[in-house]
């Protein structure tokens, strides 16, 4: 019985931790600099940027094209990044995240998104 009553508190803890984590706010760096898409496509693997420009269509899962005037690049933006977030085409918004670049492509793994007015 002791151990029943230990486990259920154990996951009762970590149900409640997993939901609030994102819930969790920290530090924005209103300071860094927004770069285009041209510009972050020249830069080297895992720079950390920021792009401001529309989020156009859905790839797959969890990938989709942004575009700004300058270009287009694929963006990995998981499900909880979008804090409750709804973005459509003709939405602006500012992604920030690590340039991720392999033989074959380039893609920006975001970590925060941000639904401009």
């Amino acid at each position: 019985m002791k151990k029943l009553l230990i486990s259920l508190i154990l996951m009762l803890f970590a149900g409640l931790s997993a939901g609030y984590a994102y819930e969790i706010g920290g530090f924005q760096d209103n300071n860094s600099t927004i770069l285009t898409v041209s510009e972050a496509l020249k830069v080297k693997d895992d720079t950390y940027v920021t792009l401001k420009g529309n989020i156009i269509r859905r790839i797959s899962n969890e990938k989709y094209m942004f575009k700004d005037s300058t270009g287009s690049i694929v963006v990995k933006i998981k499900d909880y990044k979008w804090m409750g977030q709804t973005v459509d085409a003709n939405d602006t918004v500012e992604i920030s995240g690590e340039i991720d670049k392999d033989l074959t492509s380039i893609k920006l793994d975001v970590n925060s998104i941000r639904k401009l007015k």
